[in-house]
């Protein structure tokens, strides 16, 4: 028996010259025993979690394949079962990350959070989106929020973050929706708004009226051979004073304001907006504020949603409205402008707008008016607050 022989295990059993045995890692000494052994732990780590024996044995096909002291036919079929054990790898964590997908997604949406993430006292998890919103739907419905899952009470002190859960989805990927990339969620977003070639982008004329919109690659050809610098004085005369009606608007809100600040008497004080309920037979929430004083008077404020709407919590677009009433009496007629802000500790958006009024003891309260809130959601995080604080301001005109 010649020693390839009794290398090759000889005999009829030996089977084909060449043939690989199933299960049988390719390799030289003991790394011919690390492919069963890495099944067998493969196995028993369970479907679609990739493990160190898996890997190591996809290590070891490759180290083989790369061996120069091996016969031709044995490095290419190394090669291809070294491809064969990283798809089978890529495969299984492809698995895992899908089954992470469906553990990690929120209960309502159930989709992957986007930034801040709350649990229930059960570990149901919830994106901070939905989190306002049920907090929301709740007060608007008079009801206590309830976990979608578990059904017990959930509120802001109940329901605290979860930061492994943020820091576990924001290592996940998720596809650039431009070049269809793979990338960790905690910098997908640089990617889409910085480097991405395919994200949409805008000539750098578009302020003299350029309309194209297209990817970022294409931005250099196209702004090469753009017809918008050519333009006459005449048509970009047109377009700048449009951009200046636009630059007034904004200008005149701040030389009001400014205007205001130099008047003899100005007042302004933290105001807590606290919801009531009436005593309708469909009882509708309200807020008011308690009594306060500014400017010697005494004044209360009010607010409802969506000017009072049968279900506003059937309604996609949620709006707060407001009115300032004058409880004290006044000799002479009051004129005044005010308008509210944020107060010092809250994070909603008020663009400023100042509304104006004269009060008498016949006509002591204003109609009501907008609370210019940016949006529904910011809208949402209001009604999901135990109280609303904002900031009033007051101006007496005085002639």
């Amino acid at each position: 028996m010649s020693g390839a022989e009794e290398a090759g295990g000889g005999g009829p059993a030996a089977g084909p010259a060449g043939a690989v045995p199933a299960g049988v890692g390719v390799g030289v000494g003991p790394g011919a025993a690390a492919g069963p052994a890495a099944a067998a732990l493969g196995e028993a780590a369970g479907p679609g979690i990739p493990d160190e024996a898996g890997l190591a044995g996809a290590r070891q096909l490759q180290e083989a394949a790369g061996d120069p002291d091996a016969p031709p036919k044995k490095r290419l079929r190394a090669a291809e079962a070294a491809e064969a054990a990283a798809a089978a790898v890529a495969a299984g964590s492809g698995k895992l990350e899908e089954r992470l997908y469906s553990v990690l997604c929120c209960t309502v949406c159930l989709d992957l959070p986007k930034a801040s993430v709350y649990q229930c006292t059960n570990g149901h998890l919830m994106c901070a989106g939905c989190f306002i919103h049920l907090l929301a739907d709740a007060r608007l419905k008079e009801e206590q929020a309830t976990c979608p899952n578990c059904r017990c009470e959930i509120s802001k002190s109940l329901c605290c973050r979860n930061l492994a859960v943020e820091k576990a989805v924001s290592e996940l990927p998720s596809e650039c929706g431009f070049c269809l990339r793979q990338f960790p969620r905690s910098l997908l977003e640089r990617h889409q708004k910085e480097e991405c070639q395919d994200r949409v982008t805008q000539c750098k004329y578009k302020r003299i009226g350029c309309p194209w919109h297209g990817p970022f690659h294409e931005l250099t050809v196209h702004e090469a051979a753009c017809a918008h610098p050519t333009k006459t004085g005449n048509e970009l005369m047109e377009i700048l004073d449009e951009m200046d009606q636009s630059h007034r608007k904004e200008m005149q809100l701040y030389n009001s304001i400014f205007s205001l600040l130099s008047f003899e008497k100005i007042g302004y004080t933290e105001v807590q907006f606290r919801p009531y309920r009436t005593d309708d037979f469909i009882t509708r929430l309200y807020y008011e504020t308690p009594r306060f004083t500014v400017l010697n008077q005494t004044w209360v404020l009010k607010a409802r949603v969506n000017d009072s709407e049968r279900n506003p919590n059937l309604s996609c677009k949620r709006t707060l409205s407001f009115q300032l009433l004058l409880k004290s009496k006044v000799t002479a007629p009051l004129e005044c402008s005010f308008l509210l802000l944020k107060g010092p500790y809250d994070d909603v958006r008020i663009s400023p707008v100042i509304y104006h009024f004269v009060f008498t003891n016949e006509s002591n309260e204003t109609d009501y008016v907008p609370l210019p809130i940016i949006d529904s959601v910011e809208c949402n995080k209001l009604l999901a607050a135990k109280n609303i604080n904002l900031r009033l301001f007051l101006f007496q005109i005085q002639k």
